[in-house]
């Protein structure tokens, strides 16, 4: 910490003193006559030696657009239009035209209250949380405010958006009706083996759309991209969605069926958009009475499934550990753990199929 060695001096219309760390030169004033306009200065420029930032007069939604062209330079254009709709919608009309210098954690917490006063999900407002936070901290790393919200929070009340999964009597047909109707008629559904892989592997809809036949060796499948509603390829939703994993019996039957199709080569299952295969879900739900759901809630419908597994394994399985490494997975996979873990899954379908 460079340590100031003068004072504020009298200008004739205001203090002003000059003060200089690693080479860069600033200067602070107060127009506050007497000593309270000295000490303002002074503590302005105290401020900045220790600190490295300087009082501004940016706003909000300034210091928003310099951080928001890094997230369009590091992260993929659905998640940009995600942040954008959140800051349109909730945290600029709320915050945009303050101060940095003025923001306060009560102001942040604002912006949560009122979204979650309108409704909106635990999810959505966590959401708004980690863009309020990690604006805070780009504006920490560019030294334009140390501001840090460290007791910005979810409201007690808010909770989770209600999720639909297949019910046994539902997964009961989907294994044992492949058809459904087209133009009024009953015919093969041709993703029917995509469904059923993902009910059995608790893969995300972009997951599966992006999986290729040379992500699987023997019985282990590699997680290492996805396709987004907008057709782009990216590496997952998060650092854990990158995994792998062992199939059980079942997912592998179903792959070799899939396999008697397509053969071995490029896309699994063929599906060329993820619009198109949640169509083609929707109409094979409805000719078959299912329950109707998203492809998400595939995935929930996995995860409800095999709750009664230690959630280590579960986690691991779906890419929801905060801690996973990717190759300690598939090392598991090499000592027999993951095998186990396959044919814990296998035998909990099977349980629940036999009893519907």
């Amino acid at each position: 910490m460079t340590t100031r060695t003068n004072s504020a001096k009298w200008m004739g219309t205001r203090w002003q003193i000059n003060v200089q760390k690693d080479g860069q030169r600033k200067s602070f004033y107060s127009s506050k006559p007497g000593r309270t306009g000295q000490r303002e200065a002074n503590a302005k420029a105290d401020k900045w030696l220790e600190t490295g930032v300087a009082p501004t007069s940016m706003r909000v939604e300034e210091a928003y657009a310099l951080w928001y062209a890094t997230q369009q330079q590091t992260t993929g254009e659905g998640n940009c239009q995600n942040i954008a709709s959140r800051w349109r919608q909730w945290i600029g009309p709320n915050i945009g035209r303050k101060k940095l210098s003025n923001l306060t954690e009560q102001d942040l917490q604002n912006v949560v209250n009122k979204a979650h006063a309108a409704g909106l999900s635990k999810k959505t407002l966590a959401c708004i949380c980690a863009d309020m936070r990690a604006l805070c901290k780009f504006c920490r790393a560019s030294r334009l405010s140390t501001f840090n919200p460290e007791g910005l929070h979810i409201p007690a009340g808010a909770r989770l958006k209600g999720k639909k999964i297949l019910q046994p009597a539902d997964l009961l047909t989907l294994f044992n009706v492949g058809t459904t109707l087209y133009k009024g008629k009953t015919v093969q559904d041709d993703y029917i083996n995509a469904y059923r892989f993902q009910v059995l592997t608790g893969l995300r809809p972009g997951e599966l759309v992006g999986l290729q036949w040379n992500d699987i060796h023997g019985n282990t499948v590699q997680v290492q991209r996805a396709i987004n509603v907008r057709g782009e390829v990216t590496r997952g939703k998060n650092e854990n969605a990158v995994r792998s994993f062992v199939l059980s019996t079942m997912a592998r039957r179903v792959l070799d069926e899939q396999r008697k199709i397509t053969g071995d080569a490029g896309s699994v299952f063929c599906i060329m958009r993820e619009k198109t295969y949640y169509s083609r879900w929707k109409a094979y739900c409805k000719a078959n009475g299912l329950t109707p759901c998203s492809l998400y809630e595939l995935r929930h419908t996995f995860v409800s499934v095999v709750k009664t597994l230690p959630a280590g394994e579960v986690k691991g399985l779906v890419g929801h550990s905060q801690d996973m490494d990717t190759f300690g997975v598939y090392g598991h996979t090499l000592t027999g753990e993951a095998e186990a873990t396959a044919e814990a899954v296998n035998g909990t379908f099977l349980k629940l199929l036999n009893n519907a």
